[in-house]
């Protein structure tokens, strides 16, 4: 049975830092690529970035470059997401999921998400 859940969510102010982190069953991880994604209120869900099973290779999409990084730890079966200099427009419900690509439809299994909310 594949089990994602996110945490780390929270409410931070523009200019703030979060760090989420997704753990998997580990059938569920192991030998995986895994990616985050997110949907904002009223918008449809998009990529944030991508990671393989090795964590050699990693790729984000345009808005995320530069202030998020995405890691994993194999040994704890969990993923990460450092978002830095968030802004506002990152107010999202960000999951976890396994797939590869560079849009939702990519993605096959979800977690429930964890709310990031970023006030002004």
């Amino acid at each position: 049975q594949v089990q994602l859940v996110e945490t780390g969510g929270g409410l931070v102010q523009a200019g703030g830092s979060l760090r989420l982190s997704c753990t998997a069953s580990v059938r569920t991880f192991r030998g995986y690529t895994m990616g985050w994604l997110r949907q904002a209120p009223g918008k449809e869900r998009e990529f944030v970035a991508t990671i393989t099973w090795t964590g050699g290779s990693t790729y984000y999409a345009d808005f995320a470059e530069g202030r998020f990084t995405i890691s994993r730890d194999n040994a704890k079966n969990t993923m990460y997401l450092q978002m830095n200099s968030l802004k506002p427009e990152d107010t999202a419900i960000y999951y976890c999921a396994l797939g590869i690509g560079n849009t939702p439809q990519d993605y096959h299994y979800w977690g429930q998400g964890t709310q990031v909310t970023v006030s002004s």
